[in-house]
């Protein structure tokens, strides 16, 4: 007779066949359309979530929208809140390694057991929802739409003090916003997804103050364009919010670099904050903390009550923002940054000049085809002294013999080198950026999956 399996056995065999279950999930999810192949409504999250029970109005929701930014400045949000004894959710996109990674409840990834819960809550009703849009001659729900209620549900049954949610795209007709945000925070925007959003920095401006909601409080970072924080101030008249905007009612008051990241002052909307480490570097993420803070102070105290500065500096020096301006591995130094669009390099660029010092720079870029590359590349050329063109493994990627054509445009034909696979595109920037001597680096840029892979390569797959 055999012997009866041990706990240890046991243990392993429901992980085993949990991870099997997560695996057919998430081929599932991904077998819809994908966040960037969408029909703009919120007729179909909606219908889900009102079969639901509408969990999206359990718990607060601290919603943040904009162009470049959202994901830095909600993981911030959410660390402060953390110290602070909240237990939080948080809802960003998209996710550099798995899909895990878009659903957090306290801090850490969701676990597969409770994603797989509230995938099981949800996945009938978005069947029924499915069948009748079809039906109808519309679309079935797309990949983000599924994702956006199994979070939603998942927050609802942890249960969780408060919700950070990102969203995907835009804002008035974003999944996200079937949920309404006690506070509303608004990054930086520019022009990105114009096929959805418009051509313009005042339409993108027009979709975005969506989430911007009745008696609620609406925190903005510095606008470039007077335009758009025109239509931000006019929206929040309109529904009867209230508008907080960076170098108005808060702002970076000082900004230095220091090792590992940089310290900071921060005028808040109570109080200002000095002396604090935040452990990313350049003068963008100094402004997605500064939001963060006076978002923070919104949500707790209506920004009349000043936060305790201890556990302010604890929350800060705990905020995590993996592949963004990251460092991957030393000698030679390999940073990543998600940047994937101008606005997003022209930050990155910055960031490089205010915190780095390389002899020589090596990039590896891979765009996405349907990314303006030649500014991006105009914006990057000053801070890279080569590139090295190739391409992820997304379907979406630019042909590197197309990219390359573009680059050296702009870099020059002796300036750019091709690799077809990115590892080998890898090795051989490192081996340019060796040329440089200690003092070498490389920067693997151009898009999410971009850094997501070569984090992968070097390792590094913690997010």
């Amino acid at each position: 007779m055999a012997p009866a399996p041990d706990s240890s056995q046991r243990e392993a065999a429901r992980n085993l066949e949990i991870m099997k279950r997560l695996r057919e999930v998430e081929e599932a999810i991904l077998a819809r359309a994908p966040e960037h192949d969408l029909e703009p409504s919120l007729d179909r999250i909606r219908a889900v979530m009102e079969l639901a029970g509408d969990p999206q109005h359990t718990f607060p929701v601290i919603h943040v929208t904009g162009t470049n930014g959202k994901t830095t400045t909600a993981r911030v949000v959410e660390s402060v809140l953390r110290e602070m004894g909240l237990t939080t959710g948080r809802f960003t996109s998209p996710h550099l390694h798995t899909m895990l990674e878009r659903i957090a409840i306290g801090g850490r990834n969701i676990e597969a057991e409770k994603f797989l819960r509230a995938y099981d809550e949800v996945i009938d009703l978005v069947d029924l929802v499915d069948a009748r849009s079809v039906a109808e001659g519309g679309p079935r729900m797309t990949y983000f739409e599924v994702l956006v209620a199994v979070a939603y549900a998942a927050f609802a049954d942890a249960p969780v003090d408060v919700a950070i949610v990102e969203v995907g795209m835009g804002g008035s007709w974003d999944a996200t916003n079937v949920a309404d945000g006690t506070v509303s925070v608004i990054t930086p925007i520019a022009l990105d997804h114009q096929h959805f959003l418009g051509n313009t920095e005042t339409d993108i401006a027009l979709e975005k103050s969506g989430i911007i909601k009745a008696d609620g409080i609406a925190v903005s970072a510095l606008q470039a364009d007077p335009a758009v924080s025109a239509i931000l101030r006019d929206r929040a008249e309109e529904v009867g919010a209230q508008l907080a905007v960076e170098g108005e009612q808060f702002g970076i008051e000082a900004a230095d670099v220091a090792v590992g990241g940089q310290a900071v002052s921060v005028r808040g909307l109570a109080a200002t904050y000095e002396d604090l480490f935040l452990p990313f570097h350049g003068a963008h993420m100094a402004q997605n903390a500064a939001v963060a803070i006076a978002a923070v102070e919104a949500f707790l105290g209506g920004g009349e009550q000043p936060l305790d500065l201890e556990v302010l500096r604890a929350g800060l020096a705990a905020a995590t923002s993996p592949g963004r301006l990251e460092v991957v591995r030393r000698s030679p130094t390999v940073l990543v940054d998600a940047a994937h669009n101008p606005a997003g390099a022209r930050a990155l660029r910055d960031g490089l000049n205010e915190a780095f010092t390389f002899t020589r720079l090596v990039g590896v870029i891979a765009i996405l085809k349907d990314k303006d590359a030649t500014e991006m590349l105009e914006v990057l050329e000053p801070v890279l002294d080569e590139v090295v063109v190739s391409r992820t493994t997304s379907p979406r990627a630019m042909r590197p013999n197309d990219l390359a054509e573009i680059a050296r445009g702009v870099f020059g034909d002796s300036r750019v080198t091709v690799v077809e696979d990115l590892p080998d595109a890898l090795d051989q920037a490192a081996a340019l950026a060796d040329q440089g001597g200690v003092g070498g680096g490389v920067l693997a840029t151009g898009s999410v999956i971009t850094a997501a892979e070569v984090r992968m390569l070097l390792g590094v797959t913690d997010a």
